[in-house]
Parts: C-alpha cells; structure tokens; sequence
C-alpha cells in the first residue's frame, strides 16, 4: 500500500479547489489498483466530477442553496453547523481504479477538494492498494 499527503489552503468560506494534478502525482507511475481520496475534516469533502468552472460555481451554490447558513442547533457552538451539514452531503472520500500510475476518473472527470468552512488549511491523503 502506498500512502501520500499533501495541503490545500483555501480561501472562500464556501469554495471547490482542483488537486486532481495533486492527486496524480501521488500515485506511484506503475500502480495498478484502487486509489482512495481523502480528507479527515468534517467540513470539508471530496468529490470527482467535471472541474469546469462554470459547474464548480454551481456545485457551490447548489450547496448554499440547499443548507441555509443559519438556524441550527450546531451553531450554539461554533457557529459553523452549515459547514458540517455540507460536508455531509459531499463525503469524505472517492475511491478510484487506477491503472498504470493513471487514476481512472473518466473523459471530464477532476478530483475536488469541497471546502464547507474556510478559508483553511486542509490535508488531503491518497492511498493507493494495488492487486
């Protein structure tokens, strides 16, 4: 099993960041297996789908629109329970085939990291088993 990490500051409270170069890069040139994607924040997901900006703007208003910003219990606290309720709906991961050191994501397929509750610095792990 291969195991990477790297960090993505964000900077919007509410934002899609691209690590698919990121995530390619972790996996080793000749794997061959699955490579799972993700991130141990519980306000933040990992999603794969078409990077074009266009779609990446409506995945965030999607999210907005869907988990208002206030009025939740959570925010007794922290004041951050949209955040949560966000990455709830993302995930925390995607698993992936990966052949040939390549992920198979599909024709327009990207690895996004979805930020919940920035702007942050967040951890994301690859890890790649192969067989």
């Amino acid at each position: 099993m291969h195991r990477e990490q790297f960090t993505v500051e964000t900077d919007e409270r509410l934002t899609t960041v691209d690590v698919t170069e990121r995530v390619r890069a972790a996996i080793p040139d000749d794997a061959t297996g699955l490579c799972t994607v993700a991130t141990g924040h519980t306000t933040a997901g990992i999603v794969v789908q078409e990077g074009e900006p266009r779609l990446r703007d409506d995945i965030e208003a999607f999210l907005g629109d869907v988990v208002p910003d206030d009025g939740w219990r959570h925010d007794e606290i922290d004041d951050n329970a949209d955040s949560h309720l966000r990455a709830t709906l993302v995930g925390r991961d995607v698993s992936t085939p990966v052949e040939g050191g390549e992920p198979e994501l599909g024709t327009w397929g990207s690895v996004l990291l979805v930020e919940c509750d920035g702007p942050r610095r967040r951890t994301v792990e690859v890890c790649v088993v192969e067989g």
